[in-house]
């Protein structure tokens, strides 16, 4: 049985006092709607994915949409062969995607939107300086052709990249437009917020993010290359929308290719390229077990629970 997969989210203000009940509301729709996925609150907005059944999933993004700060509500749909979460969790955080400045307000103004139909003009445009707001393990996976990649572990490390790298790179090029994307448009609306406040001009976002494009774009004019990571089971979706040829490391919870997996480094489970040095024999010996466990469990067509999940990062 398919399932649906609904990625959104929306820069708002929500007080302090509200977000304690929107939290008990949105538990009450996941457990009658038997959903399964991560909602994320703070005073800045939401941010979430869900996994369901077209009338679960329909049902919360109908509840979201009523409240009019909402109505704009950003969603990516997608399907699934199967359940793509162990769990459905509700959280109140400090942000909804975790740059950690503060000051940035992504509702008071950021980059001009791009559709993703006009996305590749900005891609060949020799005045343009196209940015990939996105951790290095994702872009190692697929970019766009000419992206610049700021090689960083966490969004966090965004802001220090920016003054460090991108300002002397500006200076020096002196392009007309910065034009940035990331997976479903989180990261990059909040990132040009950002580099308006830092005082960066001509700045562009790619509305929708990958996802969009890769679902509006067809393949043939596609400028994208490789596989887009997605944060769950489903590791990376190809140019369809369907999963790819990666998985996860479930000692890491990091992706891996088809030539990771062949390289001796790889113990399915226990050990990868990302993490081989960086976890006990102890470690190894519960992560063996572990393994051994999940290998039951896919013999008897359970999924276990303890499988590794993609990092947090959105």
């Amino acid at each position: 049985m398919r399932v649906q997969v609904a990625a959104f989210y929306r820069f708002v203000s929500f007080t302090a006092a509200e977000l304690p009940l929107w939290r008990e509301r949105l538990q009450a729709f996941g457990r009658a709607g038997d959903l399964r996925g991560t909602v994320l609150l703070a005073g800045e907005g939401i941010n979430g994915t869900v996994c369901g059944s077209a009338t679960g999933v329909g049902a919360l993004l109908d509840h979201l949409q009523a409240d009019p700060r909402l109505a704009g509500l950003e969603v990516k749909r997608s399907e699934a062969t199967h359940q793509i979460f162990h769990r459905f969790k509700v959280r109140l955080k400090q942000e909804i995607v975790t740059m950690g400045v503060p000051s940035v307000a992504p509702r008071a103004g950021s980059g001009v939107p791009v559709a993703a139909e006009h996305w590749n003009d900005l891609l060949a445009d020799p005045d343009t300086l196209v940015i990939d707001t996105r951790n290095g393990y994702e872009v190692a996976l697929g970019s766009f052709e000419g992206a610049i990649d700021p090689d960083t572990a966490s969004f966090r490390d965004f802001p220090v990249w920016v003054e460090r790298q991108l300002r002397p790179l500006v200076a020096d090029r002196r392009p007309r437009r910065l034009a940035l994307f990331c997976t479903g448009g989180i990261r990059c609306e909040k990132a040009t917020a950002h580099l308006l406040a830092e005082g960066f001009t001509g700045v562009h976002q790619l509305q929708g993010g990958i996802l969009r494009y890769l679902e509006r774009v067809p393949e043939a004019a596609s400028r994208w290359r490789g596989e887009c990571y997605v944060f769950d089971q489903r590791v990376a979706l190809d140019h369809r929308l369907v999963p790819g040829h990666h998985s996860l490391c479930h000692a890491c919870g990091l992706p891996l290719s088809p030539a990771d997996r062949a390289l001796a480094s790889h113990v399915e489970g226990v050990s990868c390229r990302h993490c081989i040095g960086r976890f006990s024999a102890a470690d190894r010996e519960r992560f063996a077990e572990r393994q051994r466990q999940m290998a039951l469990a896919d013999l008897r067509g359970d999924r276990h629970i303890g499988r590794a999940m993609p990092p947090a990062d959105r």
